[in-house]
């Protein structure tokens, strides 16, 4: 079963002020051109709330964001959000969907699956086993024989 360590969610935002990654790992994340807004957008274009990021859980308990457009309250942005060139009030996000505010403005949504590779080198098993003996370390070499 996949856990939320498994996954790494990331968004690269393009807008006014170039480019940002931003990884996802909060529950909630709130977009827009407010100042006070979690992931914030640099556009005249943009409203001051424009969208909302959820963390959910899939049947397999795997975690992915579904992104609504305005704020969780029901009040939606002016212009809306373009996902995959769609026009959607909602959307659960899928590896490299494309979400678009405004001209110029835009995110790309990236899940990053973790490979289950081993962290500590004591975990990690070599091809080969070789011992190496540096011949001064042995006083007496006839002594091996016996």
């Amino acid at each position: 079963m996949a856990t939320q360590s498994d996954h790494n969610h990331l968004l690269i935002i393009e807008d006014d002020k170039g480019s940002k990654q931003i990884p996802l790992e909060e529950e909630v994340y709130s977009i827009g051109r407010d100042p006070e807004s979690d992931i914030r957008l640099f556009s005249k274009f943009v409203s001051r709330r424009h969208a909302t990021l959820v963390r959910r859980k899939r049947s397999d308990g795997s975690p992915y964001y579904r992104i609504f457009d305005g704020n969780l309250k029901g009040k939606t942005s002016a212009n809306g959000i373009l996902i995959n060139g769609r026009k959607l009030q909602a959307h659960d996000l899928e590896d490299e969907d494309e979400v678009i505010f405004a001209p110029k403005v835009s995110a790309k949504y990236y899940l990053l699956k973790r490979e289950n590779t081993p962290t500590d080198p004591v975990d990690q098993v070599d091809e080969y086993d070789i011992t190496l003996i540096n011949p001064g370390m042995i006083d007496d070499p006839e002594e091996w024989d016996n």
